[in-house]
């Protein structure tokens, strides 16, 4: 495959379909890539975790070509629920280009479906629920290490339920990444109220609400286990990064505009931190007050963790 990440020019700023890595140990394989300009690289995998192909953006070092046999710090930017632009909303939303310009990262930018909550569904115990998680942590990082020349220094952040997601996935592989970022996320998952919210989300995206972790009255060890909050001890050597509005109209917002899921997220994020506080794990806290759940405060959030992210891949 190093043919064709030789090829510069025209064709490559086409969107043109380059043909299938082979298939990883575990069975997950690329079975498209478009190139769509110098450093966007789009790709879909055929994942045994999902039973389904799903898709994930690359944000390629401006040097990735020059240098095929180099490895790349990597950071993963997790999207929220209920995207039209999915695997695409950090390019389509934020100014994640620019701010990598120059910048010797590989960004990757994995699908989460509708609402995957970036977690292995229970399914009410029986096969064949997708596992999001092991699509991300496991097939997709053995693809990038394989293939695409990614690194052992690795970062992770996210919105919305990519902000639970970066956190729980943080905690939930010791070691595999050395920072890790929540804006607007929900890192408290048994908080009063957030379950529900959490629940409302996968009803109004079609989802059975109950084939995710169960109900958290009758499956609370399950809850626990995948919830950052129950397991704020492992968070200890990460560093971290939680941004949070307060759901009120603030100056990055059209006048009179407010949400429900922003103040949900707060009490979340603010009871997550709080106990790590507690516990004497540093965080880096950035509550903001008025704004709302959308994607200006998140590229602003970006921004503003980037020295902590960074830090943590010595770029």
């Amino acid at each position: 495959m190093r043919r064709w990440r030789m090829l510069t020019g025209v064709v490559l700023l086409f969107g043109v379909l380059l043909p299938a890595q082979a298939t990883a140990a575990d069975g997950a394989r690329v079975v498209s890539e478009t190139r769509v300009d110098s450093r966007t690289l789009d790709l879909v995998i055929s994942s045994p975790a999902l039973g389904a192909e799903a898709p994930v953006r690359l944000l390629l070092p401006e040097r990735y070509d020059e240098e095929p046999g180099r490895k790349w710090p990597v950071l993963y930017l997790l999207h929220g629920c209920c995207e039209v632009q999915d695997y695409k909303s950090w390019t389509h939303y934020t100014d994640v280009e620019a701010l990598t310009e120059n910048k010797d990262v590989l960004v990757v930018m994995p699908s989460d479906g509708k609402a995957g909550m970036y977690s292995k569904w229970w399914n009410f115990g029986l096969p064949g629920g997708p596992d999001w998680e092991t699509f991300h942590v496991t097939e997709l990082r053995g693809i990038l290490e394989r293939d695409y020349q990614a690194g052992d220094r690795r970062a992770v952040a996210g919105l919305s339920i990519g902000g639970y997601g970066a956190l729980a996935y943080a905690f939930r592989h010791p070691g595999m990444f050395r920072a890790a970022a929540s804006y607007s996320g929900i890192p408290n998952t048994m908080q009063f109220g957030v379950p529900e919210v959490i629940q409302g989300i996968l009803m109004q995206q079609g989802l059975n609400l109950m084939a995710l972790w169960g109900n958290q009255y009758v499956k609370p060890d399950l809850w626990r286990s995948q919830n950052p909050y129950d397991n704020a001890e492992k968070f200890r050597g990460v560093g971290l990064y939680v941004s949070c509005g307060n759901g009120k109209a603030g100056p990055l917002d059209p006048p009179g505009k407010s949400d429900w899921l922003e103040p949900a997220a707060l009490s979340a994020s603010q009871s997550f931190t709080n106990l790590l506080s507690s516990k004497g794990i540093p965080v880096t806290t950035s509550y903001y007050g008025d704004g709302t759940h959308s994607w200006p405060y998140w590229n602003r959030a970006l921004h503003e963790s980037w020295p902590l992210l960074t830090s943590s891949l010595a770029l």
